[in-house]
């Protein structure tokens, strides 16, 4: 039995009288790479930031890690974030600190290692994400858009996380750096065995890494799992997504 890491279930969510998710369900497993595809507005960004509490459903549940997050404690919800990374579009990185002190900062919170301990693991997730070593003392402000994506990634897995959240993860760059960070995500989650949710416009990316997908449309799900039963769905949504232009171009290829 593959074991769940993320189940939602029934999620009605509302923003004043806008409805946009409409009793949506989808469960996650370990150790796959999941996308959450959809237009602007159908509410991908909004389904990710339920599951990391930054955001609470109108009615529904929310199991992370077999954990009712609806209902626990703040407590309870903080050591559990401790289990999670989150690679936020814009990177989030603090513009006042360098690289490893962007690093470094969830592990001086949320631990009690040694500040050698931590310049090594800093080191070590530097290399791991394939940035250089002088990047640990540039500045967000002095770093290229690909090392924004790379640092933040860093960050992200700077506590080991049993799940990693992506939103827009290839957002800005250009096809190379695209590629190479959809590359990175993949090794890195074959290395480290962790599970990726993925927020995405990037079809390139459904091609190439997702193991599968829900896509998102009309307030539900319109469709769900492998990419080959995405596609075959009957849906303008999907339609709209794979049997375009850019979809008929990329599936020959």
């Amino acid at each position: 039995m593959k074991k769940i890491v993320v189940d939602m279930k029934e999620i009605v969510t509302r923003f004043g009288e806008n409805l946009v998710h409409d009793h949506i369900g989808l469960t996650i497993y370990e150790g796959e790479i999941y996308g959450l595809l959809g237009g602007s507005g159908s509410g991908k960004s909004s389904l990710l930031k339920e599951m990391i509490m930054l955001l609470r459903p109108q009615s529904g549940s929310i199991h992370v890690l077999g954990r009712d997050i609806l209902s626990m404690s703040l407590m309870e919800a903080e050591e559990l974030k401790k289990k999670w990374g989150v690679l936020f579009q814009s990177g989030a990185l603090f513009s006042s600190l360098n690289v490893a002190e962007n690093i470094g900062i969830t592990l001086k919170e949320y631990t009690d290692l040694d500040e050698d301990l931590i310049a090594a693991i800093v080191r070590a997730k530097i290399s791991m994400v394939g940035l250089p070593d002088y990047a640990a003392t540039l500045y967000p402000a002095e770093l290229s858009g690909g090392m924004v994506k790379r640092a933040s990634l860093a960050r992200a897995l700077a506590m080991d996380p049993k799940i990693l959240f992506l939103d827009e993860p290839t957002s800005g760059l250009d096809p190379v750096g695209a590629e190479e960070f959809d590359e990175l995500i993949l090794g890195l989650r074959d290395l480290l065995g962790f599970t990726v949710v993925m927020v995405t416009h990037d079809l390139d990316s459904i091609w190439s890494i997702v193991d599968r997908l829900s896509v998102l449309g009309d307030k539900k799900i319109v469709a769900q799992g492998t990419l080959e039963d995405v596609i075959k769905t009957d849906h303008p949504v999907v339609a709209g997504f794979f049997k375009g232009v850019r979809g008929s171009v990329r599936s020959v290829v």
